[in-house]
């Protein structure tokens, strides 16, 4: 049995989850999330809570068993609470600054470069060295954030580009000119 998906996921107070068929509408005080789920994975709600099971233990149903109920989870938690992730700019005169909704970052480039996040993802940038990439999608929020450290991505000598805040980069030694 899966360990994931066995779990039962909690409800909590202000969230109303809806089932239609084989699509879960989750509805809380940040927003709104819905989402199609496989058509063999059945899900059940008792009270305020939702139990998913799978049909057999064939190899695609039990993979299909712990994704299906990480999702849902994942959409109770972000209608909750919003996902964030943190990005940190090191360099000399790498900088970012906010255009209205759209992100401005000097990257050492010979052009600035204007990054425009999806809908239903908010960018803020408190300095001009840091980077908050939130909203309710979690899938979403860590893909505008590895678009946007894609952009300029960490090299090792130095450890200059966008990093993530909890990312340690793993240095180099430069050449030494020794004959």
């Amino acid at each position: 049995m899966s360990r994931i998906g066995k779990k039962i996921i909690e409800i909590p107070k202000g969230v109303t989850v809806t089932l239609d068929g084989n699509f879960v509408k989750v509805k809380g005080p940040k927003g709104e999330l819905q989402r199609a789920i496989h058509p063999q994975m059945k899900v059940e709600m008792k009270d305020a809570q939702i139990e998913v099971k799978r049909p057999d233990d064939l190899k695609e149903n039990r993979a299909l068993h712990g994704l299906t109920r990480a999702l849902i989870q994942n959409m109770v938690l972000g209608v909750n609470d919003e996902y964030k992730k943190e990005l940190d700019v090191v360099g000399v005169g790498y900088k970012v600054e906010l255009k209205g909704v759209n992100l401005l970052l000097n990257m050492g480039y010979s052009h600035p470069i204007y990054f425009m996040p999806p809908t239903g993802i908010k960018i803020e940038a408190p300095t001009p060295t840091h980077i908050v990439v939130s909203g309710i999608d979690k899938q979403l929020v860590g893909q505008v954030a590895a678009k946007i450290r894609s952009l300029r991505k960490p090299e090792p000598y130095k450890g200059k580009g966008i990093k993530y805040s909890n990312e340690q980069i793993l240095r180099k030694a430069g050449k030494t000119a020794g004959k």
